[in-house]
């Protein structure tokens, strides 16, 4: 099996599963774009087995410490131990995460439960290039099924992807959940197309501005509306470092702007996908926002990744998931 070396102090020897191409010492065996390889430390043992794509800046993802090659058994015993510890946890069946990529052994793969509905993501080369397997496998696990692929994601971009949708399997139809009536702020006009497609499955009356939310937010503000209640659960502002000074400014005047138009005792429900923006600098820019304002909040609760997206200490990449519910308060 074709493979690489790693450096000595590579990350991967320190627990992580991810090398980077800055840490790779050689390539032998003349590896494809895709490949199932080997990984060795320089005195030659084997560490485990990786998947390769040479375009990355990941260049190798090792999802098992043995020798062990991408076939339709791997994939079945995969996805089935995944899905068996979200019924330990006790998460809904029907309404899960089922694999969430390096979580559960499959760098990636995110597949998504929706009824007998499965949305499923390859969001690296070898995943993509394996699709069939795949989905017989989740076919061989969990029957007649619907697969819809939901590939539109900018990060494929980094693994030489192109971004596709559509359905792979069976035939995909809306799904109702209850909700109650809202106003919805997107920018892009397909999304609000896609929400309002599922606004009429469940019969609900929602009103949808295409619009910049920082601009509705102003314009808002100027005409003196103000809510009882605004959640906000922007897309990642940054999936880098050097992006996160930006990135928190933009999360500052976005909380800034929302808490001027929540009512004497509104609430605010804010998310952040951003892994680089941590809980201490999330709740920082919160606070900020707040004397920007000139507004005071009590926090009631905080909202963390679910036990369907599990989170890994030793790829801290697998956390990404940020939430905080604050109520106002009358100024002191």
């Amino acid at each position: 099996m074709p493979g690489i070396v790693v450096k000595p102090r590579a990350r991967i020897l320190h627990g992580h599963d991810w090398v980077f191409s800055s840490e790779v010492l050689k390539v032998f065996g003349d590896p494809a774009d895709g490949d199932v390889i080997s990984l060795k430390d320089g005195r030659d043992h084997l560490i485990g087995s990786a998947i390769y794509n040479s375009k990355s800046q990941i260049v190798a993802r090792r999802f098992s410490r043995r020798r062990q090659d991408l076939d339709l058994d791997f994939f079945q015993r995969r996805i089935m131990q995944a899905s068996e510890y979200r019924d330990r946890r006790s998460v809904e069946p029907k309404l899960r995460r089922v694999v969430w990529s390096e979580s559960d052994g499959l760098p990636g793969l995110i597949i998504d439960r929706y009824g007998d509905q499965f949305v499923l993501q390859t969001l690296t080369l070898a995943m993509d290039i394996r699709k069939d397997l795949i989905t017989t496998a989740m076919a061989d696990l969990f029957g007649d099924i619907a697969i819809v692929e939901r590939n539109d994601a900018p990060v494929r971009h980094a693994e030489g992807l192109e971004l596709r949708t559509g359905v792979l399997r069976g035939t995909a139809s809306p799904q109702r959940a209850g909700a109650a009536e809202v106003t919805g702020v997107e920018e892009n006009p397909e999304n609000i197309a896609a929400a309002k497609r599922n606004a009429a499955c469940n019969q609900l009356k929602v009103e949808w501005v295409q619009r910049d939310v920082f601009q509705f937010l102003r314009a808002a503000e100027k005409t003196g509306a103000q809510y009882d209640l605004i959640v906000l659960d922007p897309p990642s502002f940054t999936r880098t470092k050097t992006g996160l000074r930006d990135a928190l400014r933009g999360y500052r005047e976005l909380h800034m702007r929302a808490f001027k138009l929540l009512s004497k005792d509104g609430l605010l429900a804010t998310f952040s996908c951003s892994h680089h923006v941590d809980d201490p600098a999330f709740l920082q820019t919160i606070t900020d926002a707040l004397v920007d304002a000139r507004r005071s909040a009590r926090r009631l609760r905080r909202f963390e990744q679910a036990p369907d997206h599990p989170v890994l200490p030793i790829v801290p990449e697998t956390e990404y998931f940020r939430g905080f519910l604050l109520e106002m308060m009358p100024g002191r």
